[in-house]
Protein backbone atom coordinates (compact mmCIF):
# COMPACT_ATOMS: atom_id res chain seq x y z
CA UNK A 1 0.00 0.00 0.00
CA UNK A 2 1.06 3.61 -0.41
CA UNK A 3 1.92 4.06 3.29
CA UNK A 4 4.37 1.13 3.30
CA UNK A 5 5.84 1.50 -0.21
CA UNK A 6 9.13 2.86 1.12
CA UNK A 7 9.83 -0.07 3.46
CA UNK A 8 13.01 -1.99 2.56
CA UNK A 9 11.46 -5.13 1.06
CA UNK A 10 8.64 -3.33 -0.76
CA UNK A 11 11.05 -0.70 -2.13
CA UNK A 12 13.53 -3.33 -3.34
CA UNK A 13 16.32 -2.17 -1.01
CA UNK A 14 16.73 -5.78 0.13
CA UNK A 15 15.97 -9.03 -1.68
CA UNK A 16 13.51 -11.68 -0.61
CA UNK A 17 16.45 -13.99 0.11
CA UNK A 18 18.11 -11.39 2.33
CA UNK A 19 14.87 -10.89 4.25
CA UNK A 20 14.59 -14.66 4.78
CA UNK A 21 18.17 -14.78 6.09
CA UNK A 22 17.33 -11.95 8.50
CA UNK A 23 14.16 -13.75 9.58
CA UNK A 24 16.15 -16.92 10.15
CA UNK A 25 18.57 -15.01 12.36
CA UNK A 26 15.74 -13.55 14.42
CA UNK A 27 14.08 -16.94 14.85
CA UNK A 28 17.38 -18.53 15.85
CA UNK A 29 18.00 -15.90 18.53
CA UNK A 30 14.42 -16.28 19.76
CA UNK A 31 14.92 -20.05 20.01
CA UNK A 32 18.07 -19.51 22.09
CA UNK A 33 16.11 -17.32 24.49
CA UNK A 34 13.26 -19.83 24.70
CA UNK A 35 15.62 -22.73 25.44
CA UNK A 36 16.95 -20.82 28.46
CA UNK A 37 13.52 -21.06 30.12
CA UNK A 38 11.89 -23.90 32.05
CA UNK A 39 10.36 -26.85 30.22
CA UNK A 40 6.80 -25.64 30.77
CA UNK A 41 7.66 -22.31 29.13
CA UNK A 42 9.49 -23.98 26.24
CA UNK A 43 6.39 -26.02 25.39
CA UNK A 44 4.12 -23.01 25.89
CA UNK A 45 6.33 -20.85 23.67
CA UNK A 46 6.46 -23.50 20.95
CA UNK A 47 2.66 -23.70 21.04
CA UNK A 48 2.47 -20.12 19.73
CA UNK A 49 4.20 -21.01 16.46
CA UNK A 50 0.95 -21.94 14.72
CA UNK A 51 -0.37 -18.43 15.39
CA UNK A 52 2.90 -16.81 14.31
CA UNK A 53 2.87 -18.71 11.02
CA UNK A 54 -0.81 -18.26 10.17
CA UNK A 55 -1.32 -14.61 11.14
CA UNK A 56 0.23 -13.13 7.96
CA UNK A 57 -2.27 -15.14 5.88
CA UNK A 58 -5.38 -14.04 7.75
CA UNK A 59 -5.98 -10.81 5.81
CA UNK A 60 -6.75 -12.99 2.79
CA UNK A 61 -9.13 -15.24 4.71
CA UNK A 62 -11.09 -13.29 7.32
CA UNK A 63 -12.24 -9.79 8.20
CA UNK A 64 -10.85 -10.45 11.70
CA UNK A 65 -7.06 -10.63 11.20
CA UNK A 66 -6.73 -8.21 14.12
CA UNK A 67 -8.16 -10.91 16.41
CA UNK A 68 -5.51 -13.38 15.26
CA UNK A 69 -2.87 -10.69 15.75
CA UNK A 70 -4.14 -10.18 19.30
CA UNK A 71 -3.96 -13.89 20.05
CA UNK A 72 -0.39 -13.92 18.72
CA UNK A 73 0.98 -10.68 20.17
CA UNK A 74 -0.28 -11.25 23.68
CA UNK A 75 1.11 -14.75 24.18
CA UNK A 76 3.70 -13.05 26.37
CA UNK A 77 1.01 -12.61 29.04
CA UNK A 78 1.16 -16.39 29.42
CA UNK A 79 4.83 -16.95 28.71
CA UNK A 80 6.12 -14.17 30.96
CA UNK A 81 4.26 -15.58 33.95
CA UNK A 82 5.33 -19.18 33.34
CA UNK A 83 8.96 -18.13 32.79
CA UNK A 84 9.03 -16.71 36.33
CA UNK A 85 6.69 -19.10 38.16
CA UNK A 86 7.25 -22.34 36.23
CA UNK A 87 3.59 -22.63 35.22
CA UNK A 88 0.56 -20.44 34.56
CA UNK A 89 -1.95 -19.31 37.15
CA UNK A 90 -4.87 -19.34 34.73
CA UNK A 91 -7.08 -17.24 37.01
CA UNK A 92 -4.64 -14.38 36.39
CA UNK A 93 -3.09 -15.20 33.03
CA UNK A 94 -6.28 -15.82 31.06
CA UNK A 95 -8.00 -12.50 31.92
CA UNK A 96 -4.70 -10.69 31.35
CA UNK A 97 -4.32 -12.43 27.98
CA UNK A 98 -7.93 -11.63 27.05
CA UNK A 99 -7.41 -7.98 28.02
CA UNK A 100 -4.38 -7.84 25.74
CA UNK A 101 -6.36 -9.34 22.86
CA UNK A 102 -9.10 -6.75 23.32
CA UNK A 103 -6.52 -3.97 23.41
CA UNK A 104 -4.97 -5.22 20.17
CA UNK A 105 -8.40 -5.14 18.54
CA UNK A 106 -8.69 -1.50 19.58
CA UNK A 107 -5.35 -0.17 18.37
CA UNK A 108 -4.96 -2.34 15.29
CA UNK A 109 -8.47 -1.57 14.04
CA UNK A 110 -7.54 2.12 14.30
CA UNK A 111 -4.28 1.34 12.48
CA UNK A 112 -6.16 -0.55 9.73
CA UNK A 113 -8.34 2.47 8.95
CA UNK A 114 -5.24 4.13 7.47
CA UNK A 115 -5.14 1.58 4.65
CA UNK A 116 -8.80 0.79 4.03
CA UNK A 117 -8.92 2.33 0.55
CA UNK A 118 -5.84 0.40 -0.59
CA UNK A 119 -7.09 -2.76 1.15
CA UNK A 120 -10.32 -2.65 -0.86
CA UNK A 121 -8.39 -2.29 -4.12
CA UNK A 122 -5.99 -5.16 -3.44
CA UNK A 123 -8.60 -7.42 -1.88
CA UNK A 124 -7.41 -7.85 1.70
CA UNK A 125 -9.65 -7.79 4.76
CA UNK A 126 -9.61 -6.08 8.15
CA UNK A 127 -11.84 -5.17 11.07
CA UNK A 128 -11.77 -1.60 9.77
CA UNK A 129 -13.60 -2.76 6.65
CA UNK A 130 -15.88 -5.00 8.70
CA UNK A 131 -16.96 -2.33 11.23
CA UNK A 132 -17.03 0.66 8.85
CA UNK A 133 -18.99 3.53 10.41
CA UNK A 134 -19.76 1.44 13.50
CA UNK A 135 -16.08 1.34 14.42
CA UNK A 136 -16.38 3.54 17.51
CA UNK A 137 -19.10 1.35 19.01
CA UNK A 138 -16.98 -1.76 18.50
CA UNK A 139 -13.89 -0.07 19.94
CA UNK A 140 -15.88 1.01 22.97
CA UNK A 141 -17.03 -2.57 23.55
CA UNK A 142 -13.49 -3.92 23.22
CA UNK A 143 -12.19 -1.26 25.62
CA UNK A 144 -14.82 -2.09 28.23
CA UNK A 145 -14.00 -5.81 27.96
CA UNK A 146 -10.31 -4.98 28.32
CA UNK A 147 -10.84 -2.90 31.47
CA UNK A 148 -13.07 -5.51 33.10
CA UNK A 149 -10.54 -8.24 32.35
CA UNK A 150 -7.71 -6.17 33.81
CA UNK A 151 -9.76 -5.75 36.98
CA UNK A 152 -10.39 -9.50 37.18
CA UNK A 153 -6.69 -10.23 36.69
CA UNK A 154 -5.83 -7.69 39.37
CA UNK A 155 -8.29 -9.12 41.89
CA UNK A 156 -7.00 -12.65 41.29
CA UNK A 157 -3.41 -11.67 42.10
CA UNK A 158 -4.19 -9.28 44.95
CA UNK A 159 -3.28 -6.05 43.21
CA UNK A 160 -3.56 -2.81 45.17
CA UNK A 161 -4.89 0.73 44.74
CA UNK A 162 -2.16 2.04 42.37
CA UNK A 163 -2.97 -0.73 39.91
CA UNK A 164 -6.68 0.07 39.81
CA UNK A 165 -5.90 3.77 39.54
CA UNK A 166 -3.81 2.98 36.48
CA UNK A 167 -6.65 0.90 35.01
CA UNK A 168 -8.99 3.88 35.52
CA UNK A 169 -6.47 6.17 33.81
CA UNK A 170 -6.22 3.71 30.93
CA UNK A 171 -10.01 3.78 30.64
CA UNK A 172 -10.05 7.57 30.50
CA UNK A 173 -7.31 7.58 27.87
CA UNK A 174 -9.12 5.05 25.69
CA UNK A 175 -12.42 6.93 26.02
CA UNK A 176 -10.78 10.17 24.84
CA UNK A 177 -8.93 8.33 22.07
CA UNK A 178 -12.10 6.75 20.68
CA UNK A 179 -14.27 9.86 21.11
CA UNK A 180 -11.86 12.09 19.17
CA UNK A 181 -10.91 9.51 16.51
CA UNK A 182 -11.56 10.45 12.88
CA UNK A 183 -11.53 7.15 10.99
CA UNK A 184 -11.43 8.94 7.64
CA UNK A 185 -8.17 10.80 8.33
CA UNK A 186 -5.12 8.51 8.10
CA UNK A 187 -2.93 10.99 9.97
CA UNK A 188 -5.36 11.05 12.90
CA UNK A 189 -5.58 7.24 12.87
CA UNK A 190 -1.79 7.07 13.12
CA UNK A 191 -1.77 9.61 15.96
CA UNK A 192 -4.39 7.65 17.91
CA UNK A 193 -2.66 4.33 17.21
CA UNK A 194 0.68 5.68 18.45
CA UNK A 195 -0.95 7.09 21.59
CA UNK A 196 -1.55 3.54 22.77
CA UNK A 197 2.01 3.52 24.06
CA UNK A 198 0.58 5.70 26.84
CA UNK A 199 -1.82 2.87 27.69
CA UNK A 200 1.11 0.49 28.09
CA UNK A 201 3.14 2.96 30.16
CA UNK A 202 0.23 3.71 32.50
CA UNK A 203 -0.52 0.05 33.08
CA UNK A 204 3.16 -0.80 33.63
CA UNK A 205 3.53 1.96 36.21
CA UNK A 206 0.36 0.80 37.93
CA UNK A 207 1.62 -2.79 38.16
CA UNK A 208 5.03 -1.71 39.53
CA UNK A 209 3.58 0.71 42.11
CA UNK A 210 0.83 -1.74 43.00
CA UNK A 211 3.39 -4.40 43.86
CA UNK A 212 5.67 -2.00 45.71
Amino acid sequence: VARTASRPLAAGDISTFQSLVFLGGQLSLALCVLLCLNYYSIILGAASLSLVITYPLMKRITYWPQLVLGLTFNWGALLGWSAIRGSCDWSVCLPLYFAGVMWTLVYDTIYAHQDKRDDIMIGVKSTALQFKEDTKQWLSGFSLAMLLSLCVAGMNCNQTFPYYSAVAAVGAHLAHQIYTLDIDKPEDCWKKFASNRTVGILLFIGIVLGNL
